[in-house]
């Protein structure tokens, strides 16, 4: 008779398994699939490649057993996730978006109500203001966070929150009552991310113990670390503190690629945490 399985053997983490974001009640695959690729002026890389290969590109990730699509205005991409997600069942899938950092109170509602026509759906599960640079990001964008709650009230939206740009902002975050979703740069190496890991993670490990949701984006370094891509993934699933990683695949292999280094970084955090 062989030995009995042990917790990690019995439940070995897998980068589609559906986790909580935060505690929004949004369950959310651990791999997101991101559209915006050196993303601004209404386009990206993910645009870039035109409708018919944008739409292979999304179905694949779904089929592969992602949930969860994150856009944005600048980046163009609600229109394309739009027709490239048709046909699926809403409930099944998870979209992010976020409104322009410059966005103000009297035009956000309106991009708002913008957002769910081009996405052709009732609701968005999770808006984000995008790009705060500052510590004092909250107070300069009272207007917009305030329409921000009241969609989250009306149904429009299921949560709210930001994605970082700094220190300063990342800081904040820890205080903030107001964020439930939060997007951070992070990575082993400090490839493209607000500061060193060791000043980043203590912060990121404070708003998610703070029962925030926590989106890690530049796993690779917007492509400079691809080569390191197993180190930072075991960093980063290693943390325990980031619900899932967004990143910006442009082929389906390299979906299938991650996907499967993920899942090997995730058995080796759980046999470590065993």
């Amino acid at each position: 008779m062989g030995m009995p399985a042990t917790a990690a053997e019995r439940k070995v983490p897998r980068p589609t398994d559906r986790v909580e974001l935060g505690k929004t009640g949004i369950k959310v695959s651990r791999i997101a699939v991101g559209t915006g690729t050196i993303g601004g002026g209404h386009q990206s890389n993910q645009t870039r490649l035109g409708q018919e290969a944008f739409t292979r590109l999304m179905r694949h990730a779904y089929e592969s057993g992602i949930n969860f699509f994150d856009c944005a205005d600048s980046y163009g991409s609600m229109p394309f996730l739009k027709k490239a997600l048709e046909g699926i069942p809403r409930d099944k899938i998870v979209i992010e978006s976020k409104l322009s950092g410059r966005a103000t109170r009297e035009n956000a509602q309106s991009d708002l109500e913008r957002f769910l026509k081009e996405l052709e759906v009732d609701y968005i599960d999770s808006v984000l203001t995008h790009c705060a640079t500052r510590s004092d990001w909250e107070e300069r964008r009272e207007g917009v966070l305030e329409v921000l709650s009241k969609a989250k009230e009306k149904g429009m939206i299921r949560a709210h929150g930001a994605s970082w740009h700094g220190m300063e902002p990342l800081r904040s975050m820890t205080e903030s009552s107001w964020i439930d979703v939060g997007l951070v740069r992070i990575n082993h190496d400090g490839a493209k991310m607000d500061g060193p890991p060791a000043e980043v993670v203590p912060h990121v490990k404070q708003i998610h113990k703070g029962k925030k949701g926590v989106l890690g984006m530049k796993i690779l370094g917007e492509g400079t670390i691809a080569e390191e891509r197993d180190q930072s993934l075991r960093f980063v699933f290693g943390l325990g503190c980031v619900d899932s990683l967004v990143v910006g695949f442009e082929k389906p292999s390299e979906i299938d690629d991650l996907l499967k280094h993920a899942e090997a970084a995730l058995k080796e955090a759980a046999t470590a945490a065993a």
